[in-house]
């Protein structure tokens, strides 16, 4: 029996878009040095106050920034466990979610929503849209990798040259120079494909599970990859080969990492147990930065928004914080008790 859609009762998503910044997760979009506006997205993910067989509160889910007041306004179905947003570059009404039910998509530009995965890819971790072929769809499992050519109406495995153990795949990442290239984030290690998933290759292997994997805006080139207990590592030959980055912490997880689009030298990582990082020399060195951020943070997740250069932090258990001078001092901002999953742009159309 075919899912009913879910109807979004709040707001139409396409009329937030012109309207200012917005949180999400995205893969697919690329920013360059050229002048461009974007969108800011996030998702924020269930509330410490949440209770199981409660009524969902409105901190979770999708949620878009007005420019003009500054007021933040929630979009899309409400849900505890959104863990990936993600657009059609050629159509900006066709968006994917994950969450722990699976993947939804939507065709109205988040007014209506229909999961469309099979019963045994739930749990999704990541989705991302094919920039180069946007009808190609991405999607990261806990059971390894899934690829669909239709927008997401049929599925397909595509896991060949991953570990029969170690398929968790925590993070997908397309080139977004070179087609049918992208590189995925799994439980032993990171993965190259060079032909649209049907085959993959460990050009990077790991004791622990790789949390995120962002290509520089800036230079193609220079990729960064972050993991559980195993530090974080660079590569400066699109992916081929990795060098552990020295002066960051990695007895701990490092949960996300993410660059400034208006700086070529500035880059930020998200700790669990060390707070915020920063580089501001392209990764050659590394700073704590946690002033005015709560004492001892975990902090699970920092983006950038590309339009000003404000560094974002998601603190667990606590707020969104923002930073106008890259961590130096930081301001509560939002969505208090939320968690954010991961700050990607898009360009305004």
């Amino acid at each position: 029996m075919p899912i009913p859609p879910v109807r979004n009762p709040l707001s139409r998503f396409r009329r937030l878009l012109s309207s200012g910044i917005v949180l999400g997760v995205l893969a697919g979009f690329s920013l360059s040095a050229a002048p461009v506006d974007y969108d800011f997205y996030l998702c924020a993910n269930i509330n410490r106050n949440y209770v199981i067989g409660s009524k969902i509160v409105t901190t979770n889910g999708l949620f878009s920034r007005d420019e003009t007041t500054g007021e933040w306004q929630h979009f899309g179905y409400n849900d505890t466990t959104i863990t990936a947003l993600a657009f059609d570059p050629r159509d900006r009404d066709v968006l994917y979610t994950t969450t722990l039910n699976g993947i939804w998509r939507s065709l109205d530009g988040g007014d209506t929503w229909r999961m469309t995965n099979s019963w045994d890819m739930t749990e999704g971790r990541d989705v991302a849209v094919d920039p180069f072929a946007p009808d190609r769809v991405y999607l990261a499992l806990p059971s390894g990798i899934a690829v669909s050519e239709d927008r997401g109406q049929t599925w397909q495995r595509r896991e060949h040259g991953l570990p029969d153990r170690g398929k968790f795949t925590q993070r997908i990442a397309l080139d977004r120079v070179v087609a049918n290239r992208g590189l995925a984030g799994c439980e032993k290690g990171v993965f190259l494909t060079v032909d649209a998933a049907a085959n993959w290759r460990c050009v990077l292997p790991t004791e622990t599970t790789v949390n995120d994997i962002r290509q520089s805006p800036h230079d193609p080139d220079f990729w960064v990859a972050v993991t559980d207990t195993h530090g974080a590592w660079e590569s400066h030959d699109n992916g081929e080969s990795w060098n552990q980055i020295a002066n960051l912490p990695h007895e701990h997880a490092i949960y996300n990492v993410t660059f400034d689009a208006t700086d070529a030298n500035r880059l930020a990582v998200a700790s669990w147990t060390y707070g915020v990082w920063t580089s501001e020399d392209g990764g050659k060195s590394w700073t704590s930065r946690d002033a005015g951020l709560p004492e001892n943070p975990r902090v699970w997740r920092v983006g950038v928004e590309p339009n000003t250069g404000r560094l974002y932090a998601s603190v667990f258990q606590e707020t969104l914080y923002y930073s106008d001078d890259f961590g130096r001092t930081w301001t509560p901002d939002a969505l208090a008790g939320s968690l954010v999953n991961n700050f990607v742009s898009v360009p305004r159309s």
